[in-house]
């Protein structure tokens, strides 16, 4: 994983949310060099996230993708713990006990691109496990509907 070369400057919020500096992308690929790769990646199946919307502006530069579907894992928590008093996925994760995915992403952290996906892919492994999804039509976990999940965890 890496880093994408910018050319504007890091915003001083941005470096306070991601701890990215303008000095650690200049050497960085350029997302149209790495686009060979994350195409055919992207392009094998449902792409997941916490909070797609990033995600599908960020890939919105390069017209004609068509990734998808889009699997959100916040609006499947949303739907799944609407009890959960925050939603945000490191709340969630410290909620659910789940901590076994850093341990493929050492010295990263909160809001590092590689540590919120493997633990956007932990909090999609809990929810199809504690609803019984495995073999259900992926449509379940596209539409959000938990009253079909709890249905099916009691049949």
């Amino acid at each position: 994983m890496s880093f994408l070369h910018c050319d504007q400057d890091v915003t001083w919020t941005a470096q306070k949310v991601h701890g990215i500096t303008t000095d650690d992308l200049a050497d960085a690929p350029s997302l149209l060099s790495l686009w060979p790769l994350l195409k055919k990646r992207l392009s094998a199946g449902p792409v997941v996230a916490h909070g797609h919307g990033t995600e599908k502006r960020f890939l919105r530069t390069f017209p004609g993708h068509r990734f998808g579907p889009w699997i959100d894992t916040l609006q499947l928590a949303r739907a799944a713990w609407p009890d959960q008093p925050s939603h945000s996925l490191g709340d969630l994760c410290q909620a659910l006990g789940l901590n076994e995915f850093s341990k493929h992403a050492p010295g990263r952290n909160w809001h590092d691109a590689l540590y919120d996906a493997l633990a956007s892919l932990a909090l999609l492994k809990q929810l199809v496990a504690e609803f019984d999804l495995t073999n259900r039509p992926i449509d379940l976990l596209l539409t959000p509907d938990t009253s079909t999940w709890h249905r099916l965890r009691h049949s």
